[in-house]
């Protein structure tokens, strides 16, 4: 899950797994795959970033990481 601002100001937590979009109309549209939009104050780069980090949470990317010497993918 990540947490997002709409215009308004307020905060909500989206689900990422379901973006399927991700574009600057120049404010930040996000759909997700049942058609459903949300216009937010983070910039795409941020999306895009907070995505990446969940992603990595729930080991959905594969993250290189160096245990003991040892480089393991």
């Amino acid at each position: 899950m990540i947490t997002l601002t709409r215009l308004n100001g307020k905060s909500f937590t989206l689900n990422a797994i379901y973006i399927e979009q991700i574009e600057a109309f120049p404010d930040t549209t996000i759909t997700l795959t049942n058609g459903k939009k949300f216009v937010v104050r983070e910039s795409e780069k941020e999306v895009v970033e907070l995505v990446k980090e969940f992603y990595q949470q729930i080991s959905i990317l594969g993250v290189s990481k160096n245990v003991e010497g040892q480089d393991h993918e």
